[in-house]
């Protein structure tokens, strides 16, 4: 059986520990054709002689860049560029079981009109679950958005569509998702479990100020791709976030 190659891309600026434990749960994935990309930006915690580590027992499996960025975007995109996958996976947290990857694989695959696969996660501090993302099917319009570290997507999708927008300060993920999707003519799996514990505290939700500037960005997002009432569409998905900690 061939099974397509998933690109992993991993964004790293001083971040030993965090780095470390993504890693060892990319190690525990039995999916067998899996290529790790490491985009760092200059670290000097202790990342780089860890990735550079890493990268000796890969054989040529993980490919690794590290210099000066413009951000975690410009990061994404360099690592875009170095990938070779037919799927893309953007990854810096831990995988809730060893079957992610070829559940999401497997999930794309029994209809190649889909352009990718999502699922639940869980957010962690401390090994504490904070709350939980569960947002199963649904439509850009109603405020649903998959969530971004369990979203595998085909490579052809970046270069139909483009990459990251290096401007956005913290939701150009969202952005690249809205557009997309937000016509409904793409389609996404959705796989009904948690595949990703994910690290608390990411870029847009670390503290109100940065929750302000995600919201603001995602106006922006919705404006920028023609998506009617972008007020109240980031409205319901401000609801939609705030019922997963209920």
């Amino acid at each position: 059986m061939v099974y397509p190659k998933v690109s992993l891309i991993l964004t790293t600026l001083n971040s030993l520990n965090n780095f470390t434990k993504t890693y060892s749960s990319i190690k525990e994935q039995n999916y067998p054709n899996i290529e790790i990309i490491v985009v760092d930006g200059g670290s000097t915690d202790g990342t780089l002689e860890a990735i550079q580590e890493s990268a000796a027992k890969e054989h040529g499996k993980l490919i690794w860049v590290s210099e000066k960025d413009n951000g975690i975007y410009c990061a994404m995109n360099k690592g875009l560029k170095l990938a070779s996958g037919e799927f893309i996976v953007f990854f810096n947290d831990v995988f809730y079981h060893e079957d992610v990857l070829f559940k999401l694989v497997e999930a794309v695959e029994i209809d190649r009109n889909y352009i990718g696969a999502h699922g639940d996660l869980v957010y962690c501090q401390n090994k504490k679950v904070k709350r939980y993302w569960k947002m199963g099917d649904g439509c850009i319009k109603d405020g649903w958005m998959p969530a971004h570290p369990t979203l595998l997507l085909r490579k052809k999708i970046y270069d139909l569509y483009g990459d990251y927008k290096e401007d956005y300060k913290c939701s150009a993920d969202y952005e690249f998702m809205v557009r997309i999707l937000h016509d409904g003519t793409n389609k996404l799996a959705y796989v009904p479990e948690i595949l990703v514990s994910m690290f608390y505290g990411g870029t847009s939700n670390n503290s109100i100020k940065a929750y302000l500037v995600s919201f603001t960005e995602a106006i922006r997002a919705l404006k920028e791709n023609n998506v009617t009432r972008p007020y109240w569409v980031s409205l319901k998905r401000a609801v939609k976030v705030m019922k997963q900690y209920l």
